[in-house]
């Protein structure tokens, strides 16, 4: 069943300060989309609107999925979850003293009405049911190249692990929309190789990724689409090639304000 996120008109100020300023975009299944800009530039928060985490101020947001517009406003990170998107974050937030396998598992249950206690009921009283769950989250283990028993507890993994880790977890919920935060942060060359071809087996599974990455060579090299934000407005949007040739957007990497640019 293919999805798409629209994005559409986000706004949210902290105290007076505009963190997102009507922010509208599409990410559409079976493509990456990408969000990038400078430090403090809104992206993050951006994130924490669509998946429920923080209030926006304003936003007419959807998931378009299987003939269905579902509206993201207003509704708990959780019931978003249920609706179909799933989400990693810029500081990796795993169930330390859980394995790696159990982190999965309890985003298995997210996807159910009943949530973790509904679950724990079903495994009782439906064991097949509870070992086809755990075969699931052991494939999707070994899908995004965690390399470490799934029975190891998650504070015990290294860096890498425990970002493919979150990966797994996210994806355990079964999303039609994957946002991640950062995903690469802290990995080396070879690391973020392998992430790149992850996402590009998510891509051509049907999935809908929409990702924040300072990896510009990640970005340019695996993104359909991307817009970029500064001071939290919509500064440009387009293919990697289009992005990369805009003034506008090499001003703000720069250093440059727009005000700047504009007057030069």
């Amino acid at each position: 069943m293919t999805a798409i996120l629209h994005v559409k008109d986000v706004a949210k100020s902290f105290q007076g300060l505009r963190a997102v300023n009507n922010i509208s975009l599409n990410a559409p299944a079976g493509r990456i989309t990408s969000v990038i800009g400078p430090n403090g530039a809104g992206k993050t928060t951006l994130f924490n609107c669509i998946t429920g985490i923080v209030r926006p101020d304003r936003s007419a947001s959807f998931l378009e999925t299987g003939g269905a517009s579902l509206a993201l406003a207003g509704h708990s990170p959780e019931r978003i979850c249920r609706m179909g998107i799933a989400r990693t974050f810029q500081q990796v937030r795993l169930f330390d003293s859980l394995s790696a396998i159990d982190n999965v598992m309890i985003a298995r249950s997210a996807r159910r009405r009943g949530g973790i206690i509904g679950t724990l009921i079903r495994q009782i009283r439906a064991p097949a049911t509870a070992r086809d769950d755990r075969d699931y989250c052991r494939s999707l283990l070994s899908r995004v190249g965690v390399r470490a028993d799934a029975t190891e507890l998650a504070g015990n993994l290294d860096h890498g692990n425990r970002r493919r880790l979150e990966i797994a977890r996210a994806l355990g919920s079964e999303p039609k929309v994957l946002l991640l935060d950062e995903p690469a942060a802290g990995m080396n060359h070879s690391e973020t190789a392998e992430l790149m071809r992850l996402f590009a087996d998510l891509r051509a599974s049907g999935l809908a990724l929409l990702l924040i990455e300072h990896d510009m060579r990640l970005v340019m090299n695996a993104s359909d689409q991307i817009y970029v934000m500064d001071h939290g407005e919509l500064l440009a949007s387009g293919t990697p090639e289009q992005v990369r040739r805009d003034p506008a957007v090499i001003a703000a990497y720069l250093g440059r304000s727009r005000e700047t640019h504009a007057a030069s």
